[in-house]
């Protein structure tokens, strides 16, 4: 239980600093369904059908964020972040493959679009060269990599508030309303965190 806490504090507390995510509405380590031990939920501005490279970032860092506290506070991780990792990972490879937003790469598709995909086509990627391939990847895990510094930044820079908010996590079970809007507005803002938006450079 105490893992799961900090692990949504942890998702809770970088979300509230990214664009276009939403706020966070609640905090709960209450086990809901199966193989989910606690939510962190966040409620959308409005209907999104358009989102920005620094708002992908952004939800990349959230992502990771529970992974994040879990590596600060204990040293080690669980196997609860698995889900997060790979939700993170397919975020990331659209971010290169679909919507053509690496820098390195440019504005080429090298994923069909899913309804191609459910057309009968047996791969999603376009054939492309073991160079091009390479290079995916490497920007996929650049992506992740610095998602995941970032998160740990900003978790460093509010460690006590991690610590206050998982220990009121943890005798309350859920946080919401005022609550929980009252901690997350304590949130300090990383200088570095408007170039990696703008730039994913840290």
């Amino acid at each position: 239980k105490k893992t799961v806490a900090y692990h949504e504090v942890g998702h809770a507390l970088i979300g509230s600093l990214m664009p276009g995510a939403g706020k966070v509405e609640k905090i709960s380590i209450v086990p809901r369904g199966f193989g989910a031990l606690g939510y962190t939920l966040q409620l959308p501005e409005e209907d999104r059908f358009l989102v920005t490279e620094d708002e992908i970032r952004g939800r990349i860092a959230t992502l990771l964020g529970g992974r994040s506290a879990e590596e600060l506070i204990f040293g080690k991780v669980s196997t609860g972040a698995s889900d997060d990792i790979q939700k993170a990972t397919d975020l990331a490879e659209r971010f290169v493959t679909l919507y053509g937003m690496s820098a390195k790469l440019g504005p080429i598709a090298f994923e069909k679009s899913q309804q191609q995909f459910l057309e009968g086509l047996t791969n999603p990627r376009r054939a492309v060269s073991p160079e091009v391939a390479l290079e995916i990847d490497r920007e996929v895990k650049r992506l992740i990599d610095s998602a995941h510094a970032m998160a740990a930044i900003i978790l460093t820079q509010n460690h006590s508030l991690l610590e206050e908010t998982a220990q009121m996590l943890l005798t309350k079970e859920v946080l919401e309303g005022q609550e929980l809007r009252s901690q997350l507005m304590q949130v300090k803002t990383p200088d570095e965190i408007e170039q990696w938006l703008k730039q994913g450079i840290i």
